[in-house]
């Protein structure tokens, strides 16, 4: 049935935006409630659009958790800019995260304006600021910090929050609820995501990665599903998947000494695999070398176009 605005339904697609490791995906996680978007300690853990549903009696608002925008000058790093900033086409209204934990000298505040900027320019939907991380930051401090951003940029609003708390979240979703169009739903109030399951289990593989190994590896690998079988009369899925280094020596890392490491990931995987999909889990995997994967354009799309 197509809901009117006599209906009260508002429903309405929503780009989160921001540098790398500001707390998108921890917001949204946040917001809907369950863990559709990996989470790491680490800048540029996410590197697609992942869609998160979120469904209330009167409202949907389907949010779209972006790779960080940052200046990007090889290849895989363009295309998650590239993922970003399309995200921001055709959407209803924008939530621009910053950590406000960061310092900002008044010598750089000019700069960070014109970036700022320069990465919404030309939206043309409403633009909320999400200032994340006001845990770590004291009271005075927070409403100078308020003041400085608000006059950056036209914001619809400037909302002070803490993705990993919950503290904010209310008022945000009251703030977007008063900005989205009044419309139909876009999907079942059964799906919390468009994200394929093996989409889903290769990003848990990727982030036990970013968790369990140091320095530059987790941006030197890749996670390829190889294989997903399921069997209903074992209630068994059994999964193959490659994680896809770009050096042999990265290869060594990411086995460990034994197969220490690697089977700590598998591990760790695993457990938040059965969780997702509600059954028990084999899963297999071992390490490949792809020399220079990330700077290989055809290689990308076939990550794209794996999962």
């Amino acid at each position: 049935m197509i809901q009117t605005e006599e209906d009260g339904l508002r429903s309405g697609i929503v780009a989160i935006v921001g540098p790398p490791n500001a707390g998108k995906s921890t917001l949204m996680n946040g917001l809907l409630g369950q863990k559709i978007s990996i989470v790491s300690p680490k800048a540029q853990t996410t590197r697609n659009r992942i869609m998160g549903i979120m469904n209330g009696d009167q409202y949907q608002i389907v949010f779209l958790d972006t790779p960080g925008l940052h200046r990007a000058r090889e290849p895989l790093n363009q295309e998650m800019v590239r993922i970003a900033r399309d995200s921001l086409r055709s959407v209803d209204a924008a939530l621009f995260v910053i950590d406000v934990s960061l310092p900002l000298p008044e010598k750089n505040r000019a700069e960070k304006g014109q970036e700022l900027a320069g990465h919404i320019e030309e939206v043309t939907c409403p633009v909320i600021l999400a200032l994340n991380k006001v845990d770590l930051v004291n009271k005075e401090k927070l409403l100078a910090l308020i003041e400085i951003y608000a006059a950056l940029y036209p914001f619809q609003a400037v909302i002070p929050l803490s993705a990993l708390h919950g503290d904010g979240h209310d008022r945000l979703l009251a703030e977007l609820l008063r900005i989205l169009p009044f419309g139909p739903r876009y999907y079942s109030e059964d799906i919390p995501t468009d994200a394929s399951e093996r989409f889903l289990v290769a990003e848990i593989i990727r982030e036990k990665v970013f968790l369990l190994t140091g320095e530059e590896i987790p941006y030197s690998t890749a996670v390829l599903i190889e294989s997903f079988k399921e069997d209903a009369a074992k209630g068994l899925v059994t999964i193959h998947a490659a994680i896809v280094v770009e050096r042999e020596s990265q290869k060594g890392i990411v086995i460990g000494k034994g197969g220490v490491k690697l089977k700590a990931i598998g591990t760790a995987a695993r457990k938040d695999i059965e969780i997702l999909l509600d059954q028990k889990t084999m899963l297999k995997l071992w390490v490949k070398v792809h020399k220079n994967w990330s700077k290989d354009e055809k290689f990308l799309r076939e990550i794209a176009g794996n999962t």
